[in-house]
């Protein structure tokens, strides 16, 4: 951790994984545990030279407890030179439970459901698919990262609001103190619970929420008042032309036929 520096509000890095198996086929992934492709390690790698090029070194890190996480972060600190700071894993952070759609293709869930419906899962607020089956969540809270929490802490589905709700106490509680006393602060979780963080330092209404994207492997800068207010709503993403690219595929990730090439969730 860095020494407190008053006044000074550390700066917050949001990172989303590479590229993962799962996203290269067009998948819904959810708390699915899968790997990086070469493609996403190559991504994480990117995003250390970013974060680099303007002096961002983390003095602590925070992944999910899957992983595709925890390798991105990896992968980046490496790279940082700076695998020897505190990192802190929490469930928290895992990506959205997308219940039964878990493992799906997203090409053929849309052409099941119809657009509207496909929608309203991926991007509303509220939307909620079909629960995880009974065996196979019995199977996921047995897990040995999952074993010592309340049952009902893994959930057998979830909306974004649902993540929101699940990630707060954490921004709150353990992320919020470290930026008080100065602290670059490393966050590399998925596209769905960096979401959910960014509606609530964003406080996003719920048009703003359906369009957003947090694109893989593209580092995204917020800078705060000391009334934990984002000096530039949305923040700044590092590359901003690339994120916007990435961005602009997740939004219409499933509406092809053929498999997806980029990241998803």
């Amino acid at each position: 951790m860095a020494e407190e520096r008053p006044g000074r509000m550390g700066p917050l890095v949001l990172l989303r994984h590479g590229q993962s198996t799962a996203n290269a086929d067009g998948r819904f992934t959810g708390w699915a545990d899968v790997p990086l492709t070469p493609q996403g390690a190559h991504e994480a790698v990117e995003a250390a030279q970013l974060l680099a090029r303007d002096g961002l070194l983390p003095d602590v890190a925070h992944t999910s407890v899957m992983h595709r996480s925890i390798q991105s972060a990896d992968i980046t600190l490496a790279e940082l030179d700076r695998l020897w700071i505190p990192v802190q894993r929490t469930w928290r952070l895992n990506e959205r439970q997308y219940g039964a759609l878990t493992g799906r293709l997203k090409r053929e869930v849309r052409a099941e459901t119809g657009a509207d419906r496909y929608h309203h899962w991926r991007r509303s607020l509220h939307g909620r698919p079909a629960p995880l089956p009974d065996d196979a969540l019995a199977r996921l809270r047995a897990e040995p990262r999952y074993a010592a929490l309340r049952p009902d802490a893994v959930p057998a589905v979830e909306s974004l609001a649902d993540m929101t709700t699940r990630i707060a106490p954490y921004w709150v509680d353990v992320v919020v103190p470290q930026l008080r006393v100065g602290a670059t602060v490393l966050v590399v979780a998925h596209g769905n619970s960096l979401r959910a963080l960014v509606t609530v330092l964003d406080q996003l209404t719920e048009d703003e929420i359906s369009r957003l994207n947090i694109p893989t492997g593209a580092p995204l800068r917020y800078d705060f008042d000391d009334a934990l207010r984002p000096l530039a709503r949305g923040g700044t993403y590092l590359n901003p032309d690339d994120a916007r690219a990435k961005a602009e595929l997740v939004a219409t990730e499933g509406h092809s036929l053929n498999p997806s090439t980029t990241g998803s969730h």
